[in-house]
């Protein structure tokens, strides 16, 4: 299973991913409204953190959806939102902890990330390399190593005194 991974140590915020989703999303405009990867600047703690759907295995926004218009795409994995099966009713954003559904008011139907049925432009158009798409078992090695590494420098400071 591939998935948007975020290093927010590398994120520049120059909101490339917004445009390049917006774009891809509405085929209209580049309007961060229209964009469903939002980027978060957190002056005080001097972070930038781009933020998108998860695609979680157990999707509340599919099971709480009373109009089935939620499905998983079957070869991304992508959860996905069938705008023309959509009510409107604001259910998935309800259901969504993460708040990473959005709602078009002119067209009155939820929107989210949909993974560019496996290209996602969002990463295509990263200019700081901060966005990845991945088979989760490479991110998850990753994290581990750095994880190692941090422990294994730390262990070795404290055997050093």
């Amino acid at each position: 299973m591939k998935v948007i991974t975020m290093d927010p140590k590398k994120c520049v915020g120059c909101r490339n991913c917004e445009m390049a989703c917006a774009f891809a999303s509405s085929a209209k405009s580049c309007e961060r409204e229209y964009s469903n990867i939002k980027v978060y600047h957190h002056i005080e703690d001097k972070l930038v953190m781009p933020v998108t759907c998860f695609h979680c295995e157990q999707a509340w926004c599919m099971q709480v959806c009373p109009a089935n218009a939620i499905s998983r795409d079957p070869e991304t994995d992508a959860v996905c939102i069938d705008q023309s099966r959509c009510a409107g009713c604001k259910m998935c954003i309800l259901a969504c902890p993460y708040g990473n559904i959005h709602f078009d008011t002119e067209k009155l139907v939820s929107h989210k990330c949909n993974l560019c049925e496996g290209e996602p432009s969002c990463v295509t158009h990263c200019i700081a390399g901060a966005l990845q798409y991945e088979e989760i078992e490479t991110y998850v090695d990753r994290k581990r190593s750095r994880v190692d590494t941090i422990i294994g420098t730390r262990v070795k400071h404290a055997e050093q005194e």
